[in-house]
């Protein structure tokens, strides 16, 4: 057994260092891309380099995906294609473990004796087998305030899937970018390729281009504004149930969980059911990170007791009739306006500690639902679910989130609005 588990470090180690002979001229400290809002699904859609030609992809963003898959049914063309034979080092750090043959013409995504992984639609929860494969990836390399020139990663494992996966996705989407805690996805295989730490930071937005970055800071906006200083830290959680669509036995959860111990309104406790805050042994509670939920989504009770509270914090203003999914809705013109949003309670997601709060202000509680209402953007997730409280897209909005892997924590800044700026103000405009 320790033999195997020597063999398993040696051969990760040995893929990781290959990984890292990209064909950057210099070694980027930082990388970047765009990131658009699709306004029919609400999903993020990046845009990302691969291949040889260079074709560019857009790429729906999880999360919590393990790893970045991609159509190849339809006009995969690439000199640099590569699949992944079984037992290689390339199978054993994707943790495949299955190797098969495929009966139709030879091709990517249908090789003989190659090994496979389960690609999975992160909305539909639909998952399906796809070949391993390694292929040139390209991003923008950046100094924290612009593109700079294309930094290639020769090698990038990912795998191919068939086309009817991507129903559900953003219309023309090529496939998932996996951003979650495991060998292969985004971040890890990014970091190991140019020799940075193992951390990326999210800034999303509903107008124009959001931004991801790859590496440490700055993450500078304009009008020069570095929206990684005074982050606020708090432990990133690991769930040790696997949440995903198909697991394998013992895997863990990857994806991004953290500690909320209790929630405020306006300064004030939620009485809430505080046991499910906490992840059980059946992975089963707790409070998750998701760009693939397109607002956050409340466990029943909980959800009753925060509308509630807030509908209470606002008792002066008279309610109009619910905007489905939502519940506590009010004519944006009885609403005040301030600088992070319409004049609306804040909510509090206290973490480790009464001083480390995600303070959420009006520009990401309130959703504008229909004409001249808006609409308290918390979703009644049912008695019942999986994961307790589900933070979506919309919370983290104009909020810079960054991922430190290596140290395991979360950095967040709250609204970015208190400072003049906002995830659309990268300076994209001027790429090299």
């Amino acid at each position: 057994m320790a033999m195997a588990s020597f063999l398993r470090r040696l051969l990760l180690f040995s893929f990781l260092l290959s990984l890292s002979h990209s064909s950057a001229a210099t070694r980027p400290d930082a990388l970047v891309v765009p990131v658009k809002k699709d306004p029919s699904t609400l999903q993020y859609v990046a845009r990302i380099g691969q291949r040889t030609p260079l074709a560019l992809l857009d790429l729906v963003v999880d999360l919590g995906g393990r790893f970045l898959w991609v159509d190849c049914d339809t006009d995969y063309a690439s000199s640099t294609y590569r699949p992944s034979r079984c037992g290689s080092a390339q199978c054993s750090l994707a943790r495949a473990t299955g190797c098969g043959d495929c009966s139709s013409p030879p091709g990517p995504g249908c090789n003989n004796d190659t090994c496979g992984v389960s690609p999975e639609n992160p909305v539909t929860r639909t998952s399906t087998g796809g070949e391993l494969a390694q292929d040139a990836l390209s991003l923008h390399s950046t100094d924290g305030s612009s593109p700079g020139p294309l930094a290639t990663a020769p090698r990038f494992l990912f795998s191919c899937a068939p086309a009817f996966l991507l129903q559900g996705l953003a219309a023309d989407a090529d496939g998932v970018a996996g951003f979650g805690r495991t060998n292969i996805a985004l971040p890890t295989q990014l970091a190991a390729a140019f020799s940075f730490h193992r951390v990326f930071a999210t800034c999303l937005t509903s107008i124009t281009d959001g931004v991801i970055f790859f590496g440490d800071g700055p993450y500078n906006l304009l009008p020069n504004v570095n929206a990684s200083q005074s982050l606020i830290y708090t432990p990133l959680l690991v769930n040790p149930v696997c949440t995903a669509g198909t697991c394998t036995r013992d895997e863990k959860s990857v994806e991004y969980f953290i500690g909320v111990k209790h929630i405020k309104v306006n300064d004030k406790d939620v009485a809430l059911n505080k046991t499910l805050l906490s992840i059980d042994s059946k992975g089963v509670g707790g409070t998750k990170l998701s760009t693939v939920a397109p607002y956050t989504v409340l466990e029943s009770s909980i959800h009753k007791a925060v509308t509630a509270a807030f509908a209470a914090a606002l008792g002066g203003v008279r309610r109009t009739a619910p905007v489905a999914p939502f519940e506590v809705c009010y004519n944006a013109s009885d609403l005040g306006s301030t600088r992070v949003g319409p004049a609306v309670p804040q909510i509090d997601l206290v973490l480790q500690n009464e001083g480390v709060y995600w303070r959420i202000f009006g520009a990401n509680s309130m959703v504008s639902a229909a004409d001249g209402v808006l609409c308290l953007g918390f979703v009644d997730g049912g008695p019942n679910p999986r994961t307790s409280i589900v933070i979506g897209g919309y919370q983290m909005e104009d909020n810079l989130l960054q991922f430190d892997l290596a140290a395991s924590r979360l950095g967040f800044s709250s609204s970015l609005l208190f400072r003049q700026t906002n995830c659309a103000n990268f300076n994209f405009t001027s790429t090299a």
